[in-house]
Parts: structure tokens; C-alpha cells; sequence
């Protein structure tokens, strides 16, 4: 991968000093990590949108939020594990949700690191997890419908694993809760995809998840040591469910259909997606599919559920952001919100996630600096691996040698936005490739058409695939593609 940041040593001993005025111990910044599943890149604060989320536009007027973040797999376990490991993926097996449990139990503890939490736990940190941040909801391996176990899907990161799953008994049946106890797995997914609860926000597991990281602020503010707090909220993830006061932040009618609700023109079918997730919820009123589109009425109740939850979500943000700063504890925390993936909204007439389109790729980051002045709406291309080393270089801490992502510490210290970065993410047989102006992707499959280019220039709703006619720009593009491809479609 070639970005192009500035990489000289003046810059990056310039940029530690600018970030971190003593590597003491005592003064070493803390970072609060907060993973919000399935949150795509719409936000309040960015142009056109109709999402509310004052909390996220508040941190975002004090940071740095991007708007071409990519992550390198549409699902919720590969696209964590890369961005917890700083790697692509370069086997298919890392493409899917059991990654953690497949791959990451390390006997014994190997001298590389699991993930950049244990790196900064072998470096000084106290670290913490509340919640999901690797797949699993509660951070053990077990299946959604088995009990608990005691295996911890990241044995080596965590110095505190939290997790309250309130009356739904599981984290996994806390992950898929609705309002009354009852989850996906215990009504046999005879449930909708939606639901407004007459509840307030602990009537939710992600209410109670806020609770738990406000509680242990007030706690990691007498440590002695720096700290790494991972909270991960579960919604907007499917069921999307939210009080009802989420709901009545909007008016239904108001909320915009997706712009590009058609298929894209010139595709096969098999890069597309038939929106199975979102089906398995079975009292849906309505199915999505390729052969048909929801009705505009209940694309718009679906959509309105989504930002509800979405809403949800930033309400606890803002709960804990604002007992960071009570404790004054945001005057020496980096503060970063990602989500894991986007998840499309009817865009391409896909409702779901799993595809390599721009909608699924691209999803929510912002970074806060304590006493950074730079705020700004970044449109700079960068990559879920390369939020590992980016942290690594803003807390002074060497990274491992073997990251395949690259730091963007510069562009948190800008006023100007970095041109020339390229994303890859892979899934479906395929590998795609996003630059300033294209996303080129190339499908290892029989079906045709194989390679799909997009001009983001006079198409940025991907809506046209013009691959066949500009093999001029393909075949320029196809090199830089294959500096991304790890063989993992070669391997089993």
C-alpha cells in the first residue's frame, strides 16, 4: 500500500512533541475508544444529511471527522479483527465473523501482539472493555444460541472485560434485545426489524453499557496508570430499536428515500446482496430482494428506525463524553469513535451490509485530540488498519514491525486534507480499491462482468459500472489494485 503522508523524522518527532508534551508515565494520554456497530458515514454534521447526532457533530467540532473512512471487510468480526490487528485479511477464513475465535487464541501469549489493546497493555496501559469491540457482544466465544463461555475471544488484551446484559441473560441475546426481554434467538425470529420501546434508554442494553463506562471514569480517574477504555455500542446494528423519543426526533415523511435505489447498471447479481440479514426478521411487513424494492412508505419507516437507533446511540455517546469531562479527564483523553462498517439504506436496492460498494465501506470516524486546535471535516481516503499505528504515534509507543497500515497522525494536526490514499477492502471473491476519484473492484468469479470501475467525479452513487468502456483507466488502475491483493483468494 502506498499512501502518501509525509513520513520524514523531523515531522514525526515534531508531531510527538506537538501531541504528547511528556512521555511520563503520569502524563501519558488515555485514549476512550468507542465502536458503534454498523454506523455508516452519515452524520449531522455532514453536508446534506438529515441523521441527528448532536453528541457525534459536538466531537466532531472539536476533532477531526473523516469522511472517506474504509474499512477493509463489510462485516462486523473480519472488519474488527483487521482493525484491531492493523492487517488485511490474506486468507478467506478472515473474511467471516468467527475470525476471533478461529484465529486469535495465541498458547502460548507469542511475542507479536494480538491487537494494538495488548500492545498498549505490554506498554503501561490499563486497559478495559465494555461491551463489543472485538465480535462477540459481551468479548467470550460461543454462538448466539449456546451458553456463556469463560474463553475470552482476545485472551491477552484485556486487563478488565465488563459487560451488563440486563434481563436478556446473554450478551448475545443483548445484542438482538427488544423492549420486553425477548431477542431474535428466543422468538425464533419472529420479531420485525424495528421497534420504538416505551422505555427510556436503560430499556435498551446500550443504556446499561453507558452506565457501566461512566461508572468505571469515575473509577480510571484515580489510576495511577494511563488508560485504554473500549466501549462498543451495539445500535444501529439490526433490530433497529430505540426508545421512543429516538423516534419522535423525526417525522417520517421527511426522511429522504435513497437516491439510488435501482440496481447499478452493468453488474452481475453476484457482486449485489438480497438483503438476507435484514429478511431473517421475519415479521418485517415487507421483504427486500433483487427481484423487488420495498414499497417508498416502508423504506421510509425502515430508514427512520435506523436513524433512531442511530440517535440512541449518540445520546449515550453523549452521556459519556460529558462525564469525561466532569472528571476532567478530557483534558488528557484521545477520544475516537469508529464504526465498523457502513450498511446500505436502500442505496443499489440492497438493505444490508455485505457488498463492496461504497455504502457498505464507508463508515463513521472522528478523532479528539486533547489540546489539539485543528477541527475540520476530513475528506482524506483512509483505512481501518491504519487507526493502530495512527494511535501508536500520537501515545509515543513503538509499533510492531509487520502493520499494514500506515499512520494519518499528520492529518489530525492539518487544517488541509491529504490527496493520493488508496483503501482496499475485499469480501465476496472480490477486491476493491477506493482512490480520490475511482473505486475500482475485481471479482474472483466466473460471473461477468468481473472488474466494475465507478468515477466518483460524476458518479458518486456508484450507479453505473464503466469498466467496459475506459480500458484505459482500468488498466492504470489495475496495478495499484494488486499492491493490495494478499493472495488470500489463492488460499483456503
Amino acid at each position: 500500500m502506498e499512501h502518501k503522508f509525509l513520513r520524514q523524522p523531523l515531522l514525526i518527532t515534531l508531531l510527538g512533541l506537538l501531541f504528547l508534551p511528556s512521555f511520563a508515565q503520569s502524563t501519558r494520554p488515555n485514549v476512550l475508544f468507542i465502536a458503534v456497530d454498523d454506523l455508516r458515514s452519515e452524520l449531522g454534521h455532514f453536508e446534506n444529511s438529515t441523521i441527528i447526532t448532536p453528541n457525534l457533530d459536538k466531537l466532531a467540532a472539536e476533532g477531526v471527522s473523516f469522511t472517506n473512512q474504509f474499512v477493509q471487510v463489510p462485516t462486523c468480526g473480519a472488519s474488527r479483527a483487521a482493525f484491531l490487528t492493523g492487517k488485511r485479511p490474506s486468507r478467506q477464513a478472515q473474511l467471516g465473523n468467527n475470525i476471533m475465535q478461529d484465529e486469535f487464541h495465541q498458547t502460548p501469549e507469542s511475542e507479536t501482539p494480538e491487537t494494538f489493546i495488548h500492545h498498549l497493555k505490554r506498554n503501561g496501559y490499563h486497559t478495559v472493555g465494555i461491551g463489543k469491540i472485538s465480535h462477540s457482544a459481551d468479548g467470550y466465544v460461543y454462538g448466539y444460541e449456546e451458553e456463556v463461555s469463560s474463553q475470552r475471544e482476545l485472551p491477552y488484551s484485556w486487563d478488565e472485560l465488563l459487560f451488563d446484559h440486563g434481563k436478556w441473560g446473554t450478551g448475545w441475546n443483548a445484542f438482538f434485545a427488544y423492549a420486553d426481554g425477548e431477542n431474535r434467538q428466543s422468538m425464533n425470529k419472529q420479531v420485525k426489524p424495528y421497534e420504538a420501546g416505551d422505555v427510556d434508554d436503560l430499556g435498551y442494553p446500550d443504556g446499561l453499557t453507558t452506565q457501566l463506562a461512566i461508572k468505571k471514569l469515575r473509577e480510571l480517574k484515580n489510576s495511577s496508570q494511563p488508560f485504554f477504555l473500549g466501549v462498543g455500542l451495539f445500535k444501529p446494528h439490526l433490530p433497529f430499536t430505540a426508545p421512543k423519543k429516538y423516534w419522535d426526533l423525526y417525522d417520517e415523511d421527511k426522511i429522504p428515500l435513497a437516491q439510488n435505489p435501482e440496481k447499478p447498471q452493468h453488474v452481475s447479481n453476484n457482486s449485489l446482496l438480497e438483503s438476507g440479514e435484514f429478511n431473517g426478521y421475519q415479521l418485517g411487513e415487507e421483504k427486500a430482494g433483487l427481484d423487488r424494492q420495498l414499497s417508498d412508505a416502508y423504506a421510509k419507516k425502515i430508514k427512520h428506525a435506523y436513524y433512531a437507533a442511530a440517535s440512541y446511540s449518540d445520546a449515550q455517546i453523549g452521556l459519556i463524553l460529558d462525564e469525561l469531562k466532569a472528571l476532567e479527564l478530557d483534558q488528557n483523553t484521545i477520544v475516537i469513535v469508529w464504526g465498523d462498517h457502513g450498511w446500505h439504506l436502500g442505496e443499489q436496492q440492497i438493505w444490508g451490509k455485505h457488498t463492496l460498494f461504497e455504502n457498505a465501506l464507508n463508515s463513521a470516524l472522528i478523532f479528539k485530540i486533547p489540546g489539539s486546535k485543528v477541527s475540520k471535516i476530513d475528506d482524506s481516503i483512509v483505512e481501518s488498519v491504519d487507526i493502530y499505528p495512527t494511535i501508536m504515534e500520537l501515545l509515543g509507543v513503538k509499533n510492531p514491525t509487520n502493520l499494514d497500515g500506515e499512520s494519518f497522525a499528520s492529518l489530525l494536526n492539518s487544517k488541509e486534507s491529504q490527496v493520493g490514499n488508496i483503501a482496499y477492502s475485499y469480501f465476496h471473491n472480490g477486491i476493491s480499491m477506493r482512490t480520490d476519484r475511482y473505486r475500482l473492484t475485481k471479482y474472483f468469479l466466473a460471473a461477468e462482468p468481473t472488474i466494475e470501475l465507478y468515477d466518483h467525479h460524476t458518479d458518486p452513487l456508484e450507479t453505473v459500472n464503466i469498466a467496459a468502456e475506459n480500458p484505459k483507466i482500468v488498466n492504470e488502475l489495475i496495478p495499484v489494485l494488486e499492491k493490495g491483493n494478499t493472495g488470500l483468494y489463492d488460499k483456503k
